[in-house]
């Protein structure tokens, strides 16, 4: 920078010859010096100014935009924002209420071919279709020898048939690290476990995905990394479980039934400690579901859950329940059974004749649906409705299962004196066998309500009383005299104490009215009697025992037989030791002779 001299020699010898003093230019020009610096300052800052007015208009807009757009976006937890990271984290286990393992995770891996790379394709796609039956060897050559650089042949690979494939020696197969899921057991707990697949899919690594059962239930809860190391226990009891599915299957052939259902529940903490429907599938190789024909007779429906059925005269029990907790009846009280009883144009039967009049015990020992509709109109609807709704018997289960939504009860469409009297013995209201289970855990509880799950609870959680310890007890009282005396009463077995109640139902036609001879028998258990600890409910759909002269269908025949063998079997397993009352001492000699 070359700066102006404050006494610049000609300027200073023309002032002199002028007769100026030459001090007046050096305070001129110092004057014009300090102007220029103060515009060069300001300008300096003008700049400066500016520049920072830009960044920060910037960046007002670019924080306004961002907390525009959380504004339209949902809540959701933070994740780790790692590339990869959720595709490759690992699905946690599901294990039984012991630790033993339902669900895994597997290595395993995939098979991918670049077409590019590959140095004889024919002989490659022929290998290939001899290893892997359903693969199309045409389709194979034709993508091969075709454009595309990349396709995938097999997504899932077991060890032996990746030594296989490698032994073939082409160089553009090639393999992918996989993990998928994987239940030892096969089709064990089947329905529960519902199954796994595969998500967002990349050549290192692949997403397993729940699509049913718990797996999809709680889906978000095993795919999370912070909970991986930690499995998801469920209330099972595998050996339980085993046991039950054998007798279930086995009496479900023998009494050639096209479909079975089981629940075994505990009375105090609604624990499913296992839960069957027939038939069933390997979530291993889970089957597609199907496009035509009853959805009810795939073996994805879940009988136990989303199955709603009129169950019959199970129902009779909660109808006598209420009764005693509201004090119209007392077990002796005399009930009037002449029949049938008329309605308007309708009639309501009994299976027999029981004579003109019974007690409240034997109506339910001997099953008579006219004394029970004649306890339901002392009842009344509205106090009935508010009752079954307390059961928790209006609604969906709240068990861990998807499929369960599906579930939801069938009502009457409108709620009439004669819906009251049918309700009350099992016909023109539809639940399943859970909802069933889990009402009857609340009749041998002492009146608690219980809501099933299949999560291991830490301790015994027990619901609102929904009625009288008494009324629950005298209840549980009479269904021990109907496996002593009456419908059930092969369902005795000795040193447990059975409690429980039959119904056969009719079924009904898709087009209004009910089959002849189809019918959907329920047998639901208490045991021990004395001191109740297990619910058992079993359902068989249509079933024919045919040992007889007669083809015989009622529950009393058929499921009532294979509930007893279901509670020989699980018994010991679930730690109960039988108890025989002893026998009787007359007529035995004593050492010193006398005689007791």
């Amino acid at each position: 920078m070359i700066r102006t001299p404050l006494r610049p020699l000609a300027q200073i010898l023309k002032a002199r010859d002028a007769g100026q003093n030459p001090d007046a230019i050096e305070r001129e020009n110092i004057r014009l010096r300090h102007e220029e610096m103060r515009d060069q300052a300001r300008q300096r800052a003008e700049g400066r100014l500016l520049v920072m007015g830009v960044f920060f208009t910037l960046a007002f807009c670019v924080i306004g935009a961002r907390m525009g757009i959380m504004t339209q976006s949902e809540p959701v937890e933070p994740r780790a924002g790692v590339a990869g990271v959720e595709i490759l984290a690992q699905r946690a286990d599901i294990v039984d209420r012991y630790g033993r393992i339902l669900a895994t995770n597997f290595e395993t891996h995939s098979l991918y071919a670049q077409p590019q790379q590959m140095v004889e394709p024919e002989r490659a796609a022929k290998e290939l279709v001899a290893l892997f039956p359903d693969l199309d060897e045409k389709r194979l050559l034709k993508d091969f020898t075709g454009s595309r650089k990349f396709l995938w042949v097999k997504k899932k690979l077991s060890p032996e048939q990746v030594q296989a494939v490698h032994d073939i020696g082409e160089p553009g197969l090639l393999f992918g690290p996989r993990e998928m899921r994987l239940y030892p057991n096969g089709r064990l707990a089947a329905h529960v476990m519902g199954g796994a697949s595969f998500g967002r899919e990349g050549v290192h690594a692949a997403e397993v995905i729940g699509v049913a059962g718990v797996e999809k239930y709680f889906d978000d809860r095993l795919r999370d990394p912070a909970q991986g190391h930690e499995p998801l226990t469920l209330s099972l009891d595998l050996s339980v479980q085993s046991a039950l599915e054998r007798v279930l299957q086995g009496g479900m052939m023998l009494m050639n039934a096209k479909g079975a259902a089981a629940v075994l529940m505990k009375v105090e903490t609604g624990e499913v400690l296992a839960v069957a429907s027939l038939p069933d599938f390997d979530p291993n190789d889970r089957p597609r579901p199907p496009t035509e024909g009853n959805p009810e007779d795939s073996p994805l429906f879940n009988r136990a859950v989303q199955g709603v059925y009129e169950l019959g005269s199970v129902f009779k029990s909660f109808t006598v329940a209420q009764a005693l907790d509201l004090r119209l009846v007392n077990p002796s009280t005399i009930i009037d059974t002449k029949g049938p009883l008329r309605w308007g144009k309708h009639k309501i039967r009994d299976f027999r004749n029981y004579g003109p009049e019974l007690s409240v015990t034997e109506v339910i020992v001997k099953s008579s649906n006219i004394g029970t509709a004649r306890i339901a109109q002392m009842i009344g609807a509205k106090r009935q409705q508010d009752f079954l709704k307390s059961l928790g018997l209006f609604e969906a289960t709240p068990i861990e299962i998807v499929e369960a939504k599906g579930g939801e009860p069938l009502l009457p469409p409108k709620w009439s004196e004669l819906s009251t009297m049918t309700v009350a013995y099992g016909h023109g209201m539809s639940t399943s066998p859970m909802h069933l289970a889990a009402g009857y855990a609340t009749l041998a509880n002492g009146g608690y309500l219980v809501k099933p799950t299949l999560l291991k609870q830490p301790r015994n959680q027990r619901g609102p009383q929904v009625m009288s310890k008494a009324a629950a007890d005298r209840t549980l009282k009479m269904l021990r005299e109907v496996v002593g005396g009456g419908t059930a009463s092969f369902g005795e077995v000795p040193g447990y104490e059975v409690a429980g109640k039959t119904g056969t139902a009719d079924k009904p036609k898709p087009n209004g009215g009910y089959y002849d001879e189809k019918v959907l028998a329920t047998f639901a258990s208490v045991f021990p009697a004395s001191k109740p600890e297990y619910v058992l409910v079993v359902t068989l759909d249509e079933p024919v025992e045919t040992s007889g002269d007669e083809p015989r269908r009622t529950a009393g025949w058929t499921a009532v037989p294979v509930a007893a063998e279901i509670i020989r079997r699980v018994a010991p397993l679930l730690g109960l030791r039988p108890e025989f009352e002893p026998a009787a001492l007359d007529g035995i000699t004593l050492t010193s002779g006398e005689t007791q």
